[in-house]
């Protein structure tokens, strides 16, 4: 299993552009300074995490990176409905304003070889554009024998992310790159490319457009309905599992940490270890997930999403045992090795418990 640790620290970085992409979404470039050119060096598909206070409320979010490695540090964001951070970022965030931002993470990555020679599908709905770009530009750069076709749905021709982008990159590639586009809310002369992207839609382009046996690799990054049906049509299809990658939207669930750690029946004392110092929190299985009551104690706590997606909040049981709400980041190895998500993680029995965020593999629970 690869080195999973996570630099939890956060460095202030400049922002140098800020892009509208739709009426309803940004992508902004990070001033990146030669001292830190290394701790924010990037792997396509990977995300940062976001820090900025609003209204007294400290808030994070994590976004990907749709720039492949050397071509500067730009990530895009999409305003939703009460979205705080969202919201600000693409109608008050200006050139020169100042942000905290963690180094780049996440696995939902492709490495490139300049000796392969392969086929890859890309998937994406909305702003799962983002890193579906980043890969899509690094593959076509430096793999100069390989092809890449990505089907990409959206509402609207309007409501394309990175529009420019993708069309560029067509014009630069146009016998590697092929660009599908499916929109729900728009007629198409071709009925295929209306709708929405789904397991009866990949099945018949699997028949008319795309040969699935040919394809070396699956990238896939929406909406958790979409990932889930796409990849079991794709087992259906008979495509090895293997070769299929997935991330998902990240949910906006902020929940405010437990205001005391005051002890009470069935209590079970949880000690939380990070950047080599222990503390202890008393934590009710039936409460808040540890990750809020690790926060009571250690602000340097490492979370982002809170919806068991990015792995930001990842932590491994060193005694006792947790059961966890949702997954969606870690591997079999990852569980096997002891690894939680702790912004989805109850204590099991009385406890006691320790977990570690200094500690990634080789333990069990």
């Amino acid at each position: 299993m690869s080195d999973t640790s996570i630099d939890i620290e956060f460095h202030q970085l400049k922002v140098a552009d800020v892009r509208p992409e739709t009426d309803d979404s940004v992508s902004i470039t990070l001033a990146i300074p030669e001292e830190l050119s290394e701790r924010f060096a990037h792997v396509p598909g990977q995300h940062l995490v976001i820090r900025r206070e609003l209204d007294g409320d400290d808030v994070r979010r994590s976004y990907s990176i749709c720039t492949a490695p050397g071509n500067g540090l730009r990530v895009g964001i999409k305003r939703i409905p009460d979205g705080a951070f969202s919201t600000w970022a693409t109608t008050e965030l200006a050139v020169g304003d100042v942000l905290e931002v963690m180094a780049p993470i996440g696995e939902f990555t492709v490495t490139c070889r300049p000796e392969v020679a392969r086929n890859v599908v890309l998937v994406a709905a909305g702003s799962g554009i983002t890193p579906i770009l980043a890969m899509a530009t690094t593959i076509l750069r430096d793999e100069p024998a390989s092809r890449v076709t990505l089907l990409y749905g959206n509402r609207t021709s309007r409501s394309i992310m990175f529009h420019e982008d993708l069309e560029a990159l067509k014009n630069r590639h146009p016998e590697r790159f092929r660009m599908i586009h499916v929109l729900s809310r728009e007629p198409h002369e071709i009925p295929l490319f209306e709708g929405r992207i789904d397991g009866e839609k990949l099945r018949r382009m699997a028949g008319a457009l795309i040969d699935v046996g040919s394809v070396d690799g699956w990238y896939l990054c929406g909406p958790l309905t979409m990932v889930e049906e796409l990849t079991a049509t794709l087992g259906e299809l008979g495509v090895d599992g293997g070769r299929i990658h997935s991330e998902l939207f990240f949910d906006q669930r902020i929940e405010a940490p437990p205001s005391t750690d005051a002890i009470t029946d069935g209590a079970v004392e949880t000690r939380v270890t990070i950047d080599g110092r222990t503390s202890v929190v008393h934590v009710d299985p039936a409460g808040p997930p540890l990750l809020d009551y690790a926060r009571t104690a250690r602000a340097e706590v490492p979370f982002a999403c809170k919806g068991g997606m990015c792995a930001t909040c990842k932590a491994t049981v060193v005694e006792g045992e947790v059961t966890m709400a949702k997954n969606y980041a870690l591997t079999a190895d990852e569980l096997s090795a002891g690894m939680i998500l702790t912004c989805q993680a109850h204590p099991v029995g009385d406890g006691p418990l320790a977990i570690s965020y200094d500690v990634h593999g080789g333990i069990g629970r």
